[in-house]
């Protein structure tokens, strides 16, 4: 299923179908073109000789009554064209070998015209009322005034006045003993004498044959389009499938050096040989950065600590003190600028990493410090498994992460006293857990709240507030491990409870 909802599979379901549309309805206008031309030569063939046997009236003999007719035998049967016996009679020129084409099997006149006293009509038949209505209309153009008609199709072996004639049939039309005699079309019009004057005639082709030939070459047609059509898209799509793969690697490490060689249609070649033009502008603008960055560290960290250690002569210790809390504020808002800047292009790798151990480790750094930060293994639902003692292991950058799971946690301790952590799995994700018991955020604020240097100075105490950038970091490392931070108001009888952070990341 994956790959019918690719480019690839979509473009080739929609072509398919379309070609299936397309053949279909082409065979089904071949088969009623040929279907009306056979009716056609029907109601022609039954019309005319309907018409021409009138003229021996009503009352008039059957030109072969039942009780004189002939021995229909091998070498007694009526030739069309036929003298007198012994008289130098034509015989029927001979057909190919396999026998004569479908409407080239044409009754002999004492079988093919016949007044019958009762209706034609057996058990068995089937009634043709499509040639019923066309014959009708013939007639009628024709200035006749047509009688009850009767039209029916039935198995030549069925005829009484045909069985006696089909061994000699078989010999006359060359046909082999295991050839099937197409069905036989019996048209017949009531005379006003109570008579049926019946014509009989083969159907001109075997139309279920035709509809196999059609069908057969319908399948074929469109086997071949279709692939055809397969190896154009994937032509195509394969190209594009490569970029696909390459814009991804690059998205998760900038740094790729090695760039997609332009293939496929033109139109793609352009494309590749844009997006390598991109990649390049765009590392060499991260190294830009990450110089520029590093320069600015320096630059300002050096007069920093120089201002450090300046201070130590102030005599005043409450001054003192304020000077070197401002200082170490300045410095801790540098760390997290220029941590924010780098995380776009880290420079350690990604390994596999139990993230409930991970989790632990940090945890036991605030216990340490006295901090209120606890384990919470109560599972809050049914679909996650919750619990350090469960292995997680995701592929990670463990310092990064440590460092966002300590922004939330400060965060959590900072502005709701007390921290609860819980780290689960939820399908292919894990999921760290971060709950406080603080006033929470305005639900219009939360997405802002993701935007550096933004503070909810409304909901939040703004003499602890930091420079507004632990949020953003947190969510820039989760999307640079292909996950997510997710900042929810926690509940309780309708009033906020607390703030609740979910950051997730990818398992193995």
């Amino acid at each position: 299923m994956t790959w019918l909802r690719s480019l690839q599979g979509q473009m080739m379901l929609a072509i398919a179908a379309a070609l299936l549309v397309a053949q279909g309805l082409s065979a089904w206008l071949v088969w009623h073109e040929l279907h009306q031309r056979h009716i056609a030569a029907l109601v022609n063939g039954a019309a005319m000789r309907l018409i021409d046997n009138r003229a021996s009236g009503p009352g008039q003999p059957d030109p072969c009554p039942p009780g004189a007719r002939p021995p229909y035998g091998p070498l007694a049967v009526p030739l069309p064209g036929a003298g007198a016996p012994g008289a130098g009679a034509r015989l029927a020129p001979p057909f190919p070998p396999g026998g004569p084409g479908d409407d080239m099997l044409r009754l002999p006149r004492a079988l093919h015209v016949h007044r019958d006293a009762g209706s034609p009509a057996q058990a068995g038949d089937h009634r043709l009322t499509e040639v019923e209505t066309a014959l009708r209309d013939m007639l009628v153009a024709q200035g006749e005034t047509p009688g009850t008609l009767l039209v029916v199709a039935r198995d030549a072996e069925h005829d009484p006045l045909l069985r006696p004639a089909l061994a000699a049939l078989r010999v006359r039309f060359r046909l082999s003993g295991d050839s099937i005699l197409p069905p036989l079309v019996v048209a017949a019009e009531r005379q006003p004498d109570g008579s049926w004057l019946t014509v009989r005639s083969f159907m001109p082709m075997n139309e279920s044959l035709l509809l196999f030939r059609l069908l057969r070459q319908t399948i074929l047609t469109y086997i071949l389009l279709t692939g055809v059509v397969w190896v154009i898209l994937r032509r195509i799509t394969r190209p594009l499938r490569a970029l696909t793969g390459r814009l991804a690697s690059f998205a998760a490490d900038p740094g790729i050096a090695d760039q997609l060689v332009p293939q496929g249609p033109r139109d793609m070649q352009q494309l590749i040989i844009a997006q390598n033009a991109m990649e390049a502008r765009i590392s060499a603008l991260l190294d830009e950065k990450n110089v520029m960055l590093g320069a600015i560290g320096h630059d300002l960290k050096t007069p920093l600590a120089a201002l450090r250690v300046r201070i130590e002569a102030v005599e005043d210790a409450g001054e003192r003190a304020r000077m070197a809390a401002t200082i170490e504020e300045i410095n801790r808002s540098l760390d997290d600028i220029l941590s924010l800047a780098r995380v776009g292009r880290p420079t350690d790798p990604v390994e596999s990493t139990d993230i409930s151990a991970l989790v632990a480790d940090v945890i036991d750094e605030y216990a340490d410090m006295g901090d209120d930060v606890v384990l919470d293994t109560d599972a809050a639902d049914t679909n996650a498994t919750a619990g350090v003692s469960q292995r997680l292991v995701a592929p990670v950058r463990g310092i990064w992460l440590r460092r966002a799971l300590r922004n939330l946690v400060s965060n959590a301790l900072r502005y709701g006293v007390r921290a609860r952590v819980r780290v689960y799995r939820d399908g292919r994700m894990v999921v760290l857990q971060i709950d406080d018991d603080g006033p929470g955020i305005p639900a219009g604020s939360i997405a802002r709240m993701m935007e550096p240097f933004t503070r909810a100075e409304e909901s939040r105490n703004s003499a602890t507030g930091g420079a507004g950038l632990g949020l953003t970091l947190a969510r820039a490392i989760a999307d640079q491990h292909g996950g997510s931070l997710t900042l929810v108001n926690r509940m309780e009888r309708d009033r906020i409870a607390g703030l609740t952070a979910l950051l997730r990341v990818p398992l193995l």
